[in-house]
């Protein structure tokens, strides 16, 4: 497929901006292929995600945002530009759990997912074997409390080495510390599940048995130095009945969070979300 032009922007609402936007590509040769726009209700912002093809566009890609830049200014715009043909470089972060780290490498091999993964980083060996299976490098980083700080300096070196654009969690049982989250803003992608703060801790399937809850959810949402607090992106919930077991609701849990985690990585690879402080505009 040849490849589109992405445009995601916010700024304060006001009259003009979709006809204007939308004349800048017109009067530059380019075709409106997707357009999705939204307005909150009490601040008032405006955001778009604007997409259109590049084939006949008469402005060449490392110069469209310069001559993007006077409508910018007069709509007092933040913006950013990108393109379908390139894809993002990941590194996923992994300890033990298989189910999320299996399911994205699945997806990204069956092309469900327009990226490139050339780092696996894990602070335990059990999934070295999975990754090394297809083909992907494995890095090894053991975490003390005592030297936490010195091996997170080594994956930022790793991560830099490798020109990564993204990182996703996927079922890193390791709190990454503020000064390396603060390194990568909106680009670290969690997933939970959705007891929190009900059945924090140890044991939540368990805790969530004993109470007999009716759902149990999935979370993914980007990083921030609030623990569990980030921007969220995905979610979703299933139904739990007396009939299931602990063991049952861990399987559920499990395919709750592929599924939701997987989403979550689709829509940031396909530049679907825009931050806004502490949430997200999600144009699916």
């Amino acid at each position: 497929m040849k490849p589109n032009a992405i445009l995601l922007l916010s700024c304060p609402d006001q009259k003009g901006i979709v006809a204007s936007v939308s004349n800048f590509i017109f009067h530059h040769s380019g075709n409106i292929v997707h357009a999705a726009q939204h307005t909150t209700e009490r601040s008032k912002i405006f955001f778009m995600r604007i997409e259109w093809e590049l084939e006949g566009f008469d402005i060449a890609r490392g110069k469209i945002l310069e001559a993007f830049e006077p409508l910018a200014k007069k709509f007092s715009m933040k913006c950013s530009l990108h393109f379908t043909d390139v894809q993002p470089r990941i590194a996923l972060f992994v300890s033990k759990h298989i189910h999320c780290f299996h399911d994205i490498i699945l997806r990204h091999k069956m092309g469900e997912f327009k990226c490139q993964i050339p780092l696996v980083i894990g602070n335990h060996l059990e999934l070295k074997p999975v990754a090394e299976q297809f083909g992907l490098s494995y890095l090894h980083v053991p975490i003390t409390p005592d030297d936490k700080v010195q091996q997170e300096e080594r994956e930022l070196a790793e991560l830099k080495r490798h020109k990564i654009d993204c990182i996703v969690l996927a079922r890193y049982m390791q709190v990454l510390t503020d000064r390396f989250v603060a390194r990568w803003p909106n680009r670290i992608i969690n997933i939970h599940h959705s007891f929190l703060p009900a059945f924090a801790g140890r044991s939540p399937y368990q805790q969530a048995y004993d109470r007999g809850v009716k759902i149990i959810g999935a979370t993914s949402h980007y990083v921030t130095e609030t623990l569990d607090d980030g921007p969220i992106i995905a979610q979703d919930v299933i139904k739990i009945s007396h009939r299931d077991s602990v063991s049952d609701m861990e399987m559920k849990g499990k395919d709750l969070e592929r599924m939701v985690l997987a989403r979550a990585v689709r829509l940031h690879l396909e530049n679907r979300i825009l931050v806004h402080g502490s949430k997200t505009i999600v144009f699916e």
